[in-house]
């Protein structure tokens, strides 16, 4: 028998004053309130209760476990109780891992709009390219750009993440604007050092696809570096949207061939599945697509 049901049946015997009006309490037989009873007495090994024709009362051993039993389910009450209260209102830390470039730009200022509206939630980002396990390392939620690879894990459509061309205006004036994407083999092109076929650029256009041989002087494992050597006059760089948004606004960079890009790539957010989320995972969920999902208004 359940032992969390037989300590509760042992409770209202004692505190009703017996197997009878105990039963009534319950919803079940005597015959059923006693055999709660006795499993007890027999995996313990010990009487808990004297009984006579007129009146029941408690052993030693009883008083201590009666004592004890209702400390017991007072605390499983609570349990319950804080686990219906973290189901309800969003708490606690959510660990989230990004890509750098979308994480920096983009999703940090959306967390700090999360952060003000649920203050019992904290957040605990992590920054990097690598692909990992998130559930192994312990994330409840990633936002990962391309392949998916684990498919046990529920897998919510963002926006695509585009990739495009940009130049400062003074190396555009000393070195001209490429108007064709073959133009590009004759400019300085700053190339990741990281990406598999650095020196070629696959890009997406009016007239189809295009592999561009491209050359440059300067390579680098970082984003944001050759974004900065861009910005100084050192070449034509291709790199994502989000990094390169606020520098194109303000006019430091210009677009280069606008009609031409790498296609756009998927981009998700995983979590694992589960029936009955936290609040504070099921709120942030909701919170980040509607800020980044495919049909969320771009800002």
């Amino acid at each position: 028998m359940d032992k969390l049901s037989s300590m509760a049946m042992f409770i209202r015997v004692v505190e009703s004053g017996s197997f009878s009006a105990a039963a009534e309490i319950a919803g079940v037989s005597p015959t059923m309130a006693g055999k709660h009873v006795r499993t007890i007495e027999e995996r313990l090994g010990a009487r808990l209760l004297h009984r006579t024709t007129r009146r029941q009362q408690l052993t030693e051993v009883g008083r201590l476990y009666y004592e004890r039993c209702k400390q017991v389910l007072a605390d499983v009450e609570l349990a319950d109780a804080s686990a219906n209260e973290l189901q309800a209102t969003p708490r606690g830390l959510l660990r989230i891992a990004s890509p750098l470039s979308f994480g920096s730009r983009r999703l940090v200022p959306a967390l700090s709009d999360y952060l003000s509206q649920h203050p019992l939630v904290s957040v605990d980002l992590s920054l990097n390219n690598r692909v990992f396990d998130m559930v192994e390392e312990g994330y409840e939620l990633a936002i990962r750009i391309g392949a998916i690879g684990d498919h046990a894990l529920v897998a919510r459509p963002l926006r695509p993440y585009r990739m495009l061309m940009a130049a400062s205006p003074a190396y555009l004036a000393r070195h001209g604007t490429p108007t064709r994407p073959d133009e590009l083999s004759a400019h300085t092109c700053l190339g990741l050092s990281n990406w598999r076929h650095r020196d070629h650029w696959h890009l997406l256009g009016p007239d189809g696809e295009q592999d561009i041989a491209v050359r440059g002087r300067l390579t680098t494992d970082n984003g944001d570096a050759l974004r900065i050597a861009a910005l100084h006059d050192a070449g034509i760089v291709l790199q994502p949207e989000v990094l390169l948004a606020d520098d194109l606004s303000s006019g430091h960079l210009v677009q280069v061939l606008p009609d031409w890009a790498p296609p756009a790539i998927p981009m998700h957010l995983l979590y694992a599945p589960d029936r009955r989320p936290t609040a504070k995972l099921r709120s942030m969920i909701d919170f980040l697509l509607s800020r980044f999902s495919a049909a969320a208004t771009i800002d």
